[in-house]
């Protein structure tokens, strides 16, 4: 991907392309490197390598005869660089915010458990941060992102209360799991009752929730879908596994992001969209991610060893 980088960057360098025919044709290792690098570029939605010839083996053009209406002006490759770099400074934002916001972080695929002041025990899952205010009149936890579970400590004199996204879930002493996703939160009830609440600009929910029953709020619509889970799937992910109830490919491959050390992309809206439910292992998340597909005929493709593309071809 350097070379890649630089050959988009420099053009009309012909020391550059010297470089990089050296270094391609030192190692079989290299040509097959190179394939990956710019089979992962085109998969990633880009337009179609200029140097793509380079490894099809039917091209006869050299590396040096590129087509003048291919090549990149210095200007036009700074601008380009210019803006990935802005674009990468948008993308890490978030994250930066919210261990700006953060009390207590998880990395991916690790699991934590936290006792707070008042005896409320939370178990974090992975890729997951929280921020918590306890107080002689106020117990709260806002959860900034990924899952937690919780197994609040009774107080009748102060309610305890799980912010997701804007979806307030209210208890005294019970147990339950909050999931915070893009698009909705989700809150699946082990113990007790809890009392949940949203308010959008033009949508206002207020429920509860029994023992064995789950809820998802969208966050943009207000629509909510309830219903019932076995107490062992709840907060699975506790035991290595994910549960999902009737959610999309895409909302099921963010969930395991945050089990995965590779970055997951599904570019096909079609199969992005397809509905699934289901128990997966989050020990194999490659496993996992062959199984939420399999059924549309999708296919898991390692581009790197740090990226995984969900396609149907």
């Amino acid at each position: 991907m350097d070379w890649f980088l630089d050959l988009k960057a420099r053009p009309d360098c012909r020391q550059t392309e010297q470089g990089f025919q050296a270094w391609l044709s030192r190692s079989p290792v290299h040509e097959r490197a190179w394939e990956q690098a710019l089979k992962t570029w085109k998969l990633l939605g880009e337009v179609p390598p200029v140097y793509g010839h380079v490894w099809k083996p039917d091209s006869s053009i050299s590396l040096v005869s590129l087509p003048a209406r291919r090549r990149w002006t210095r200007w036009t490759a700074g601008a380009v660089l210019a803006i990935a770099a802005s674009a990468l400074v948008l993308l890490a934002a978030p994250s930066l915010l919210i261990r700006w916001q953060a009390d207590h972080i998880t990395r991916t695929a690790e699991s934590r458990t936290l006792k707070l002041e008042d005896g409320t025990i939370i178990e974090m899952g992975g890729d997951s941060a929280i921020a918590t205010e306890i107080t002689a009149s106020v117990r709260r936890v806002t959860l900034l992102s990924g899952e937690a579970f919780f197994d609040v400590a009774h107080d009748a004199s102060r309610p305890f209360t799980v912010d997701a996204g804007g979806v307030a879930v209210a208890v005294l002493g019970t147990a339950f799991d909050v999931e915070l996703a893009d698009n909705e939160t989700t809150v699946e009830l082990a113990r007790g009752t809890v009392a949940i609440s949203y308010a959008g600009p033009d949508h206002k929910e207020n429920f509860e929730l029994s023992p064995g029953e789950m809820a998802a709020v969208n966050h943009r619509t207000g629509a909510v879908v309830r219903g019932a889970i076995a107490p062992e799937d709840i907060a699975a992910w506790r035991n290595g596994r994910m549960f999902v109830n009737d959610i999309t490919v895409g909302a099921a491959a963010e969930r395991l992001q945050r089990y995965h050390s590779a970055w997951i992309s599904v570019p096909d809206p079609a199969l992005a969209s397809r509905r699934v439910t289901g128990l997966y292992d989050l020990k194999n998340p490659d496993g996992a991610l062959e199984a939420i597909v399999k059924p549309f005929g999708g296919k898991v493709r390692k581009v790197t060893p740090y990226g995984r593309v969900l396609s149907r071809f």
